[in-house]
């Protein structure tokens, strides 16, 4: 294996990167036929210096912020790649940013210079210029409207930038380099705002060192050889992570999007990608809605491929200590288990190995054949839908962080892939669980025989990837980091085998009327298990019992005979609404360990789905908040209020 580049500041990892990776693909484009334009190492390497001369010469400075307002392209890690050789830090944010967003991240971030990839965000931003006195440059990333096309003052093309800089560098100009190795691990990389679930952004300040840490501790192997599909936003610190681990490892990243995936997903053949929990919730459906259209026989093995194969990986997990243990199961326990997990081992190896063959490798075939895994974050990935895809060998490797820890804090690998869990803490980082209340710390106590393992509370974290703070925000700051740790306000616990269960979250924890202190997501996660529900949300803060919004699901419905063209006319059919109570019934009741104030009392139909931007984060994460305010006449009624 070819080792990845480990550098102290991103900088110099870019422009390693270059020299090292050569001519190898670094990023391709889709094609409008559906084939891609790969973009080297080196003409990525050899654009960006240019790029940077030019906005060298433009009086972009060491230290000073530079906006980019652009969906995922090739143009992205162009533009990104140019301010880090400037030795200035990028303020990323999609093309889809509202104006007031704009207005206001622009300004608090003290932003002079940006690079937009439409007229369509110029546009927005000319709409709230007023708003942003300092800003003084504007460089349009996208060219469609013709090279010779005179633009207003203050607006340049990012084409005609890299030409400029072309003829700099043969006229010798090298300030650049003088830029690059100016750089110090502790200088600002880049200042992400976060994508708002619960209020105003807050400008996360990420240095060089710790997004360094990230690539110098990574836990699980890549090589050149390598193919990565990007399908996230790539100004999200998720998917920006993985895309500096891709340029550190040397291997090509493939741009998609939702519409092309299923295409690209074949014609790419990926070995590694990084996804959100919705998007294999999503095939997991599309799966099982093909199985129920098959005739019985063809039904019938696709449940014994699974049972088998469900049999087997979870007494492979057991024998080899990758089975979640909450409770540190004693010896005698053990022997029992070994026992029971023996004998279905025994029983399914067989039609396990037929079936594989002839049912799993066809649903294996649908992520192109080489798939090593994904690595799924930025929400919860329900239980059901990470069985399943383990299960038949797409492996699932979950991970857990937040854009202010660079993000990752733990992440499942192939050797410790604990479904249940989010793997083991990240290499030089540490965790602590905190009761939120008091604020004692019960793991790791030395004063039990456990250290507090299974013991549930807030998650606490330290490392070299934490966060500097939020940028002109010492009060936002030091009510989360204290002392070097980082108040997550995720709630969590350490199995017994040394990994990091996520449980809830502090603020969305639902206290109701009677005291009872409810986490929504386990709910959540089962009901998400129906084909009949699309997307739903437990609401009852402060009520009697809990109430659920739910979007169902029209394919879902019309494969149990209830057809309707859209929502809102399913919503009218009565026996839609039987269905979804006895639904609900059986998902979130005694059977699966729902104490009795977890039911769901009370339940309304939406005609309209979440969607990215509006109730949904671009990680599809439910803005509560946002959903509770928009539907609180809905609340009112479910409660007969």
């Amino acid at each position: 294996m070819i080792g990845r580049i480990s550098e102290p500041t991103l900088a110099r990892l870019f422009a390693g990167a270059g020299e090292r990776w050569d001519n190898r693909p670094a990023f391709a484009s889709r094609r409008q036929d559906g084939s891609f334009q790969p973009v080297s190492y080196r003409q990525w390497h050899t654009r960006s210096l240019a790029l940077a001369t030019t906005l060298i010469e433009l009086g972009v400075g060491a230290r000073d912020h530079v906006a980019i307002l652009s969906n995922n392209r090739f143009e992205w890690i162009l533009a990104d790649a140019a301010i880090q050789f400037c030795g200035a830090a990028d303020v990323p944010r999609a093309a889809d940013v509202t104006k007031q967003e704009i207005a206001y991240i622009l300004h608090h971030a003290d932003v002079e210079v940006a690079f937009v990839e439409t007229v369509a965000v110029l546009n927005k931003i000319a709409a709230v210029r007023e708003k942003l006195p300092r800003l003084r440059l504007l460089i349009l990333i996208e060219n469609d409207d013709g090279e010779g096309k005179h633009l207003p003052d203050g607006i340049v093309r990012l084409r005609d930038l890299e030409i400029r800089g072309e003829a700099l560098r043969l006229e010798g100009n090298r300030e650049v380099e003088r830029r690059i190795a100016a750089v110090k691990p502790e200088d600002l990389f880049t200042i992400i705002y976060t994508s708002g679930t619960t209020g105003i952004p807050k400008g996360v300040q990420l240095t060089h060192s710790a997004i360094a840490s990230q690539i110098r501790n990574l836990p699980i192997s890549l090589t050149p050889s390598d193919r990565a599909l990007s399908i996230l936003p790539i100004w999200h610190s998720y998917e920006r992570i993985f895309k500096i681990i891709s340029i550190s490892c040397g291997l090509c990243t493939y741009y998609t999007s939702l519409r092309y995936l299923a295409d690209d997903l074949l014609s790419v053949r990926p070995t590694i990608m990084v996804s959100a929990p919705r998007l294999w919730e999503g095939l997991y459906k599309r799966i099982l809605s093909r199985v129920e259209s098959r005739p019985l026989s063809a039904r019938l093995l696709f449940h014994i491929a699974r049972y088998s194969a469900h049999s087997v990986r979870r007494a492979q997990a057991f024998f080899s200590g990758q089975q979640i243990d909450l409770k540190g199961r004693g010896f005698p326990v053990s022997v029992i288990l070994g026992l029971r997990h023996a004998v279905a081992c025994g029983l399914m190896i067989v039609p396990f190995g037929i079936l594989d063959r002839i049912v799993l490798k066809k649903l294996r075939a649908v992520v192109g054949g080489c798939f090593r895994g994904t690595i799924s974050g930025g929400g919860a990935l329900p239980p059901h839908v990470d069985e399943f895809f383990n299960d038949i060998g797409i492996p699932v490797l979950e991970g857990y962080g937040l854009t202010e820890s660079c993000p990752v804090l733990a992440v499942r690998t192939w050797k410790r892939l604990v479904i249940g869990t989010v793997g083991p803490p990240f290499p030089e980082t540490e965790i602590r669980i905190v009761d939120p209340v008091t604020g004692i710390v019960i793991f790791p106590d030395s004063l039990r025989s456990d250290l507090g393992r299974g013991r549930r509370g807030e998650i606490h974290a330290k490392g070299p990837q934490i966060m500097k703070g939020y940028y002109k925000d010492s009060e936002g700051t030091s009510k989360v980091l204290k002392d070097g740790w980082l108040a997550t306000g995720d709630l969590g616990m350490m199995t017994f085998n040394e990994c990091l269960k996520i449980v809830g979250r502090c603020k969305e924890t639902i206290v109701l009327l009677g005291g009872e202190n409810v986490e929504p997501l386990p709910i959540e996660s089962a009901l998400l298990e129906s084909q009949l529900i699309d997307q739903c949300m437990v609401v009852g803060q402060d009520k009697k019992q809990l109430g659920l919004f739910v979007i169902p699901s029209l394919g879902g419905f019309a494969s149990c005979g209830v057809a309707a063209p859209d929502l809102a006319a399913l919503n009218n059919r009565p026996e839609c609404r039987e269905l979804l109570r006895l639904e609900i019934q059986r998902l979130v009741g005694p059977s699966g360990g729902f104490k009795t104030f977890e039911r769901i009392g009370a339940f309304e139909l939406l005609e309209f789905p979440f969607e990215v931007g509006d109730e949904l984060t671009m990680t599809f994460k439910l803005k509560r908040h946002i959903i509770t305010e928009k539907y609180d006449a809905l609340i009112q009624r479910m409660y007969g209020e």
